[in-house]
């Protein structure tokens, strides 16, 4: 173990324990702050939303601090303010998330929100239709948006068939049918302790972390809670698609080309993400930046990048341009992404990403979120709890053969997804 390394996080300092109820939880020291980090995961992802209500998850999630059995919606944000913590829930496609953070002391009230925010949600009359009224905003913004709506027609295209292809937000028709009812029952079927994972980190010790979570939910127990869904793999296109979605009065067109990519465990992960750095992110956003945008000026940005979870991942190209453009950029992107899969990166190239990958690695650790959000990775992914100190082995093994046969194995031209909205 290099001196570098043994600051990083690894499995002799980082506490992992599991609650009789399925919860998970992951603790790290540090009291060289006196605050603390609280964030995790439960069940209750967009991947339960019925076709014909899409988005109820999302609503789901974002309803759970507007009013509890305990606390009205006022209750809950004063008393996280009297005392200058921060906590929320977000909605994702695998799972609910949440975070947040406060000095050490207070953090038995962040366990407190989080406990009483899951389990006795009161789903008021007058916040579902604030949060709907939002909703419909945000749909009519996204629909004259041409980066969000180029996203929308290419994960459609892309993911045609997967539960991927789904938007999670849904869409004004969805969630205007979504009913009180809907949301009590989604909570009361979905969310739960098994699968939780709950992580701290910061400047508690971890006996009294663990004790602390433990009192809080660990007597939290849903008989009624939905397995997990595990989302099937994708097979590649057989044939280049491409599609136009029109907004009329845009003065700018956006693009998303690309390919099916790999999930975050998979052995090539790391040559396709070092390759896309090199491709699209590095720099001046890599070689697709230079060639289209430094180059050719067919783009305002052009950058690629590399979108992998737990399911099929995707590798794409996203672009803004001048709609008269728009096709000169589709052609120069096709042309650079078939000499980055023919001719692969040079040494040079990958010996400069790697330094980045690197050096870059224990900045990301240097706040107790970034370190819980590490944790929380190493856990979904199952990375194992020496990954951040084998980091630098791991991105270093990576060879030029190596970033060449994954730019083979995903980059096709022939089989490219081709999503653009604009005039």
């Amino acid at each position: 173990m290099t001196k570098q390394n043994s600051a990083l996080p690894g499995s002799d300092d980082i506490t992992r324990v599991e609650l009789k109820n399925g919860i998970t939880i992951l603790c790290r020291e540090n009291f060289s702050s006196p605050s603390v980090v609280l964030s995790g995961y439960l069940s209750g992802g967009s991947l339960f939303d019925p076709r014909e209500k899409l988005g109820l998850a999302d609503f789901t999630a974002n309803l759970l601090m507007r009013g509890t059995q305990k606390r009205d919606f006022q209750g809950v944000f004063d008393a996280l303010e009297s005392v200058g913590a921060s906590f929320g829930f977000s909605g994702q496609t695998h799972s609910v998330g949440f975070g947040g953070r406060s000095l050490v002391e207070d953090l038995p009230l962040l366990l407190d929100v989080l406990s009483d925010s899951l389990r006795q949600p009161i789903f008021p009359d007058e916040y579902i239709e604030r949060m709907r009224a939002q909703y419909m905003t945000g749909f009519a913004l996204r629909a004259q948006d041409t980066r969000d709506m180029a996203e929308m027609v290419f994960d459609g295209m892309l993911y045609a068939g997967h539960p991927y292809s789904l938007s999670s937000d849904g869409h004004p028709e969805t969630i205007a049918a979504i009913t009180r009812d809907d949301l009590v029952a989604f909570h009361r079927e979905k969310y739960g302790p098994r699968g939780m994972v709950v992580t701290v980190v910061g400047a508690v010790d971890a006996s009294s972390a663990v004790a602390q979570i433990e009192q809080a939910l660990g007597d939290w127990q849903n008989p009624a809670q939905a397995k997990n869904i595990v989302v099937a793999d994708m097979l590649p296109l057989n044939e280049r698609q491409q599609r136009h979605h029109e907004i009329a009065g845009k003065s700018q067109s956006d693009l998303m080309l690309g390919f099916l990519g790999p999930k975050r465990r998979d052995d090539d992960y790391f040559a396709a993400s070092l390759g896309n750095s090199i491709l699209g992110r590095f720099g001046l956003m890599g070689r697709i930046g230079d060639v289209v945008r430094e180059k050719a000026g067919l783009a305002y940005y052009a950058r690629s990048i590399l979108s992998a979870g737990m399911g099929p991942g995707a590798w794409y190209v996203s672009a803004g341009v001048n709609p008269a453009n728009l096709e000169k950029a589709i052609e120069l992107i096709l042309q650079e992404l078939d000499n980055f899969a023919q001719n692969g990166v040079t040494e040079e190239e990958l010996a400069d990403n790697k330094a980045n990958y690197i050096g870059r690695l224990p900045l990301s650790l240097e706040s107790n979120q970034g370190v819980a959000s590490s944790l929380l990775n190493m856990e979904r992914h199952q990375l194992g709890w020496d990954y951040l100190r084998n980091y630098a082995d791991t991105v270093n093994a990576v060879t030029r053969d190596d970033v060449l046969t994954v730019a083979q194995k995903y980059i096709q031209p022939e089989r490219v997804t081709i999503a653009t909205a604009g005039p």
